[in-house]
């Protein structure tokens, strides 16, 4: 719906982020919660945006606990901005946060809003471990009982296999292949050798050894958790 008279230009004015941290390591303690609010804090501190209210947050992860219900909206309500400022989910598999950056821009040049911020978080140093539906349903049968023996009958169906989790994998669900996998046929069928790759991939850390040493990302990443 457009808002104002004509579409109105879009800027993005500059971001912050935490620093990327190998897996189960510095950040293994921590979730997609106090990442998120810790990189929309730089935000706010670095722009002046403590007590602002703004159009709207979008941001997004991956991989979510139950618990990260409303996630960007709980993490807003910890970053200093005005706790009117409204938050939105989404989710696309490595492209949260360009697909949010999209959506808080289209909001702008609709002149649905003035201003917003996008971002992504993602960790897998804490993911969301589940059992087994069987045990699941188990707890949900006690869960409904109305009398004593109703609560305590199902326990007796507990078996050593519903204490199995069933860990998280990021692979597509209809051909089972992480991306990872999907990457090795996509270069199998392009016909690009594994010596160009490494090449891609070492020329790339090098340029991102150079911006650090150049001070290039001295005023975009702040600290966190010693890191």
């Amino acid at each position: 719906m457009l808002a104002a008279g004509s579409l109105r230009r879009v800027a993005i004015i500059g971001g912050s982020r935490i620093p990327f941290a190998r897996a189960h390591g510095a950040y293994a303690g921590v979730g997609n919660q106090e990442m998120l609010t810790a990189a929309l804090r730089g935000v706010v501190e670095k722009y002046g945006l403590a007590g602002r209210r703004l159009g709207d947050v979008i941001a997004g992860a991956v991989l979510k606990h139950s618990r990260d219900f409303n996630l960007v909206r709980e993490s807003v309500l910890s970053s200093g901005l005005d706790p009117q400022t409204p938050g939105l989910d989404i989710q696309r598999a490595c492209g949260t946060s360009l697909e949010a950056a999209i959506l808080v821009g289209n909001k702008i040049a609709l002149g649905q809003i003035d201003a917003g911020i996008a971002g992504g978080v993602d960790t897998i140093s804490d993911p969301p471990v589940v059992f087994p539906a069987e045990y699941r349903d188990l707890l949900l049968a006690s869960y409904r009982g109305r009398s004593f023996w109703q609560r305590l009958k199902p326990w007796f169906g507990v078996r050593p296999r519903h204490f199995k989790p069933v860990m998280p994998g990021v692979v597509e669900p209809r051909t089972g292949l992480s991306m990872g996998q999907s990457c090795e046929l996509m270069a199998k069928t392009w016909q690009i050798p594994r010596e160009e790759q490494d090449r891609l991939a070492m020329e790339s850390h090098h340029k991102a050894a150079a911006a650090w040493q150049a001070g290039f990302y001295d005023d975009l990443v702040v600290p966190f958790k010693g890191l």
